[in-house]
């Protein structure tokens, strides 16, 4: 029987309960996905904490990004026919082993990408992407650090930096993760648990701080990353997993000239043009082996609630796969 994992309130992993649902019907220039493989993100616990605005006055499906075939489409839908796979990111919703989506965010799979590649590829390869063109675009040469870099998107982003030429230092939480992201591009990775970073960047670049720092940590790092950037360098906050960084103020920027930024995947994803061609960029560099898609824990979808505590505790590095 198909099946969705459903969210009643804001809350912690036991409001995760799972419900018999009908095959959603596709409207006009809708599909129905079938899926193989969804992926776990730290955005889903931050929703379903409430740490992020609830989409929904009640039950709510989580989850923003999945693999696997079509099984219907809408009126007018083009481009696309049942049976082809496919993938996408999407803010919620993909919690379920049927779901219905806008086929303006549906990408062709090639035959050389796996749903689970893909299903771990789609948010967390597109926000390697665009984090480093879009946000900071990184040129050979440049410095940069990246936190959490022994994460789902940290270790991509370690190996496509480096396959870019550029230099890449990463922070970790103990020996096991810095060795991690050591084999996925970072030139150095710095155990925050035993490290002051900022002292440590400030030693590897002479005092002369990076071109970029990407944040997704949020609270707990965030006025250190200021203070280890170069003048005019870039602080990308992406994330909060250790909560809100409230503390930075617009003032903070003037002690070198520098710049704030804090995007979102889906402000990119919302440009079919841009999807189209980050999709086919990122699957390009997973063929090539530019990067490898690190797939390190499945969880059966009924078992969303223990993933999103794996997850939460850092129990987990790479990427993390609910299979229906």
């Amino acid at each position: 029987m198909p099946y969705a994992i459903f969210a009643g309130q804001p809350g912690g992993p036991e409001v995760l309960t799972r419900r018999d649902i009908t095959p959603p019907t596709p409207g006009p220039g809708e599909v129905c996905i079938a899926q193989n493989a969804i992926g776990l993100n730290f955005i889903d616990i931050y929703i379903r904490q409430g740490l992020y605005p609830w989409p929904a006055p009640t039950d709510l499906i989580l989850g923003s990004e999945g693999a696997g075939v079509i099984a219907a489409l809408g009126e007018g839908v083009s481009g696309f026919q049942i049976g082809q796979r496919v993938a996408y990111t999407l803010p919620n919703g993909a919690y379920a082993t049927h779901r219905v989506i806008s086929a303006a965010h549906v990408v062709a799979l090639p035959d050389d990408i796996s749903d689970e590649v893909a299903a771990a590829a789609m948010l967390k390869g597109l926000t390697a992407y665009y984090l480093m063109t879009n946000s900071y675009a990184a040129q050979p040469g440049d410095t940069v650090l990246v936190h959490a870099a022994a994460g789902a998107v940290g270790l991509i982003l370690g190996q496509w930096l480096a396959a870019r030429g550029v230099r890449a230092i990463g922070t970790a939480g103990g020996a096991e993760k810095c060795a991690l992201a050591t084999q996925r591009g970072y030139s150095h990775v710095i155990d925050y648990k035993s490290d002051d970073f900022v002292a440590r960047v400030k030693e590897l670049t002479s005092s002369a701080g990076v071109q970029a720092v990407y944040d997704s940590v949020g609270h707990d790092t965030i006025m250190g990353s200021l203070e280890c950037l170069a003048n005019f360098g870039t602080l990308v906050s992406f994330g909060q997993s250790s909560g809100v960084p409230d503390q930075l103020r617009i003032a903070h920027l003037a002690r070198g000239s520098l710049r704030l930024t804090r995007p979102s995947l889906f402000h990119h994803t919302a440009k079919r043009a841009w999807l189209e061609q980050s999709s086919q960029a990122m699957f390009a560099a997973i063929r090539s082996g530019e990067i490898e898609m690190p797939i390190s824990a499945k969880f059966p979808l009924d078992q969303a609630g223990q993933a999103h505590s794996a997850l939460a505790g850092r129990q987990t590095t790479g990427c993390t796969l609910l299979i229906p």
